[in-house]
């Protein structure tokens, strides 16, 4: 099983004159601690479960960006980016830099959306949610067709496009994975079904059913299901002294035992490096051995 970090907050000791140099340590201690992906959120104002709105926001790419400089193994994505934040041939151009800048380590995290607050305030498309939906399979096929050898048009309901050159193309082919975030069981996980490489769901009793559904989903369009990397959002919460760690890998020991192949979430404890290394002593080789 695989881990990942994901870093919801940027409000540290020190304000914002010291977080450039306190994100380049934590993203090099959690790649050398033996991460295999470090997630940043895609919001522009701090979500009602991590903060207040007014709190530190980085743009997740840029910072993504930033973070492949500092790193050399980990897997580099946003966890999730709403479809509606960019438009698709921008989104895939920023994803092709990505890859090729990091040595081929992007992944697409991308969903429908949800915070209507951000989009109005800085005055970015907030369509209704079914619109969003139809605009995520669109994006997902226009990432397909922008990273193959079709440079033709595009014509979608939603996005029209008259030439997918895509120059220079990604590292990883056929093209970065693509990570479907959400546990929708009509639309989301079949769209996990149809175009994603791994599914990104919440850790809530709700679990078994959702891969039920997935599997269904697969059955349907033709696709193995063994093909779908399954991830669960999961707390790396250890503690402060460590007192937490036999509990974090007994709840990671049992949702791979349902069927996950990654956990990715956030450390409480950051920025301090201590708790990274202290997970990828503890924790991160026991989780790779299961």
């Amino acid at each position: 099983m695989q881990l990942g970090v994901q870093i919801p907050t940027f409000t540290w000791p020190g304000g914002s004159a010291a977080l450039a140099g306190n994100l380049a340590d934590v993203a090099r201690t959690a790649d050398q601690a033996g991460f295999g992906y470090i997630a940043v959120m895609d919001h522009f104002f701090q979500i009602p479960t991590v903060g207040t709105p007014e709190e530190d926001m980085l743009e997740a790419y840029t910072t993504l960006g930033f973070l492949a400089g500092h790193t050399e193994r980990a897997t580099l994505l946003t966890l999730i980016s709403g479809v509606h934040h960019r438009p698709a041939g921008l989104l895939a151009k920023i994803l092709t830099t990505l890859d090729v800048l990091s040595g081929g380590r992007a992944m697409v995290g991308i969903g429908a959306g949800w915070n209507e607050e951000e989009s109005r305030g800085l005055g970015f498309p907030f369509p209704p949610l079914a619109e969003r939906f139809e605009l995520l399979e669109e994006t997902l096929r226009f990432l397909l067709q922008m990273w193959s050898d079709d440079d033709g048009p595009f014509a979608g309901t939603h996005i029209h496009a008259t030439r997918l050159l895509n120059a220079p193309q990604p590292l990883t082919r056929p093209h970065p994975p693509i990570m479907i975030g959400g546990g929708g069981e009509k639309k989301t996980l079949r769209l996990v079904a149809r175009y994603g490489q791994a599914c990104n769901l919440f850790n809530t009793p709700e679990l078994p059913h959702k891969l039920d559904v997935l599997r269904r989903h697969c059955d349907e369009v033709g696709r193995d299901y063994d093909e779908i990397t399954k991830t669960v959002y999961q707390l790396m919460d250890i503690g402060d002294q460590g007192e937490r760690t036999h509990e974090l890998i007994d709840e990671l020991g049992r949702l791979h035992g349902l069927g996950f192949d990654m956990a990715i979430g956030a450390v409480p404890q950051l920025p301090r490096l201590d708790a990274l290394e202290r997970l990828g002593a503890d924790v991160v080789p026991v989780a790779a051995a299961f």
